[in-house]
């Protein structure tokens, strides 16, 4: 493409922005052509004669576009894409004849832009708008309206507007709108399963939630739940505890039947919990007289979308809680706001337009610990993520069988060694291509998923343990195993990620296929060691997906974080992690245009005692006040 480039009479030894206009044309719109170029290999340095034909850029990118048939490849061609809104519609995807008709001074694009809670006030208005001979065809039309409103509105979703896309939807408003079209189609004897259907809801939701379930249930449906919300466990008619532990420690019945028979199971784990008879306090909170001895954050921003102008303080080295119901700007106050503007402050750069100051004296780094997968590939594993494959390629590279071999640490890498399987080429998984289905992914014939050659089974560390059969470890069988090799760099690794409850985790294990709670856990893998003074850590929902005793593991993390000199905010609806926060926000009081402010700051017992706030209602319970 290079020499052809060159035969079209574009520059390809000066950087882009020194071509000519002329020249970019060419680049981005010049016609097809066919070329007899001489081409010779950078490789082989042999030389040939060829045509070939020149595409432009533009035509490039639209076709690969054409052919896209799954996310992978949209993804390859995302990067050259740039959305707009429709200059036409503007963003209703509506055509004017559509967007004729006007009732109330609002045509049906306009609707559209209304938030559910907007659009069931406003719908009860339009029969008495129309002319005599449609106004019972319109309160039909309304009638039949309520109901699914009414069920989005339950489920906490009264914020969404009739035209947001799904794809912007998080998991849970997904799983929540589709719940909700359940209920309407009104089935019978169809079994519904909901793997976690509590994800981000706000405590004020999970009664909508249990609701919708109810009627299911009514209309003659099994209703199967995944969950480890103890307010949903609640209701169950039959429960079912997996355990006790997690990965090869887990995978029995522990108990089940009625939630009073799991709660006087002496096998039960959750058992405690549902019966309120155990609560998490895992830290000790600072008291409210030195809540800001260390300094704090002071972030000012005007309005941004459906939040208001605002003020906030976060106290340095606490632990901070952001509440409010769903759509009330949690999202947007930190993820928005106080992060880019403290990533723009520390680099010297311009703040976001929204955001009037920032003042962070100290801190020094920003740093957002989501639940977005770790890797692109199988190539990324949790002994690669943690280093700890590194201490072990260069432990197997010093012992005698190695040196004999002349094998260097680089031999024992999965990746480029010479060590790794030749079928697979260290992936330990091939791609079988079926025809006109997506291509299938299987463990390799040839290792087994080990993504090692048989020859690495020849060298053996403390007389037994091979690279390969390591990496088949749980991160506590690995901790064991080792303990009297001397290794000390690789087993204070594991040493970490077993303190951060991962020691079920296989040391071989594909990064990608982590929940988002291990994802969010590992990538602090790294930090806990290190001093954090300069630091904040910022937590979307760390709890997702957590039973009570890991929402304990993980605020013992965020306290090791804390000790460290760390300043941790976490955007919450768990009402045990708000408990043991220091300083809570709570953001509202509603979603959407209902919300947007900040209703109170302070300590969970305050906020409980503010009778504006809707969280703080549900805390006071948690405290038992």
């Amino acid at each position: 493409m290079v020499q052809i480039a060159r035969e079209m009479g574009v520059r390809t030894d000066v950087p882009f922005c020194e071509l000519t206009p002329a020249e970019r044309e060419i680049v981005f719109r010049a016609p097809a052509e066919k070329r007899h170029i001489i081409y010779q290999s950078p490789k082989t340095g042999d030389v040939a004669e060829m045509d070939f034909t020149y595409y432009n850029a533009v035509y490039t990118v639209e076709n690969a576009l054409s052919k896209v048939k799954d996310e992978k490849g949209l993804a390859r061609v995302a990067k050259f894409l740039k959305e707009e809104t429709c200059p036409d519609c503007q963003g209703t995807r509506l055509s004017a004849r559509t967007r004729g008709p006007v009732i109330d001074g609002m045509n049906l694009g306009d609707a559209t832009r209304m938030t559910l809670d907007e659009l069931a006030a406003w719908v009860l208005s339009v029969p008495a708008l129309m002319p005599d001979e449609m106004r019972s065809m319109a309160q039909t039309i309304v009638s039949g309206m309520a109901e699914p409103m009414e069920r989005l509105q339950q489920l906490g979703l009264g914020y969404l507007s009739l035209d947001r896309a799904s794809s912007t939807f998080s998991t849970g408003e997904r799983q929540r709108v589709q719940l909700a079209r359940a209920v309407r189609n009104r089935t019978c004897g169809v079994m519904y399963v909901l793997d976690e259907p509590s994800i981000g809801l706000h405590p004020s939701n999970v009664e909508g939630l249990l609701g919708v379930v109810g009627d299911l249930i009514a209309d003659g449906n099994s209703v199967v739940l995944v969950d480890h919300d103890v307010r949903v466990l609640r209701h169950a008619d039959h429960l079912i505890e997996i355990g006790p532990g997690s990965g090869t420690a887990g995978g029995e019945v522990i108990a089940q039947g009625t939630v009073a028979a799991v709660e006087a199971s002496p096998a039960t784990r959750i058992g405690p919990f549902l019966a309120g008879t155990r609560r998490i306090r895992a830290r000790e909170r600072a008291l409210p007289e030195a809540m800001f001895d260390e300094g704090a954050i002071h972030l000012a921003t005007d309005g941004i979308h459906t939040v208001r102008p605002l003020e906030v303080d976060i106290p340095r080295g606490r632990l901070t809680a952001v509440t409010g119901v769903s759509g009330s700007g949690k999202t947007t106050l930190v993820l928005e706001s106080l992060i880019p503007a403290l990533k723009a402050s520390i680099a010297g750069e311009r703040l976001p337009v929204h955001v009037r100051s920032i003042e962070a004296s100290g801190v020094r780094r920003a740093n957002l610990i989501d639940a977005t997968p770790i890797g692109a590939n199988v190539r990324s594993t949790v002994a690669t993520y943690s280093g700890v494959l590194d201490d072990l390629r260069r432990a197997f590279a010093k012992l005698p069988e190695a040196r004999e071999r002349g094998l260097k640490a680089g031999a024992f890498s999965y990746n480029t060694g010479s060590l790794r399987c030749p079928t697979c080429d260290g992936t330990g998984q091939i791609s079988l291509d079926v025809q006109f289905l997506p291509d299938v992914a299987i463990p390799c014939p040839a290792c087994n998923g080990a993504r090692y050659s048989r020859d690495a089974y020849g060298i053996k560390l403390a007389g037994d343990l091979s690279l390969p059969e390591l990496l088949s470890y749980t991160v506590d069988q690995a901790r064991e195993v080792l303990a009297d090799t001397g290794l000390r760099p690789a087993l204070g690794k594991l040493r970490t990620l077993s303190e951060l409850g991962l020691g079920y985790l296989t040391l071989g294990e594909a990064t990608p296929v982590l929940s988002g709670g291990e994802a969010q856990r590992l990538k602090l893998a790294s930090e806990l060691t290190r001093n954090q003074n300069d630091a904040l850590f910022v937590f979307d929902e760390p709890t997702i997906g957590l039973h009570p005793l890991d929402v304990e593991v993980l605020l013992t993390v965020l306290q090791r974080l804390i000790d460290n000199g760390a300043t941790v905010v976490v955007i919450e609806h768990d009402l045990d992690m708000i408990a043991n926060a220091d300083w809570v926000v709570d953001m509202g009081p509603g979603g959407g245009d209902a919300g947007g402010r900040v209703v109170a700051t302070g300590t969970p017992e305050h906020i409980a005692a503010c009778p504006e706030s809707i969280t703080g209602r549900y805390i006071a319970e948690e405290l038992g006040t």
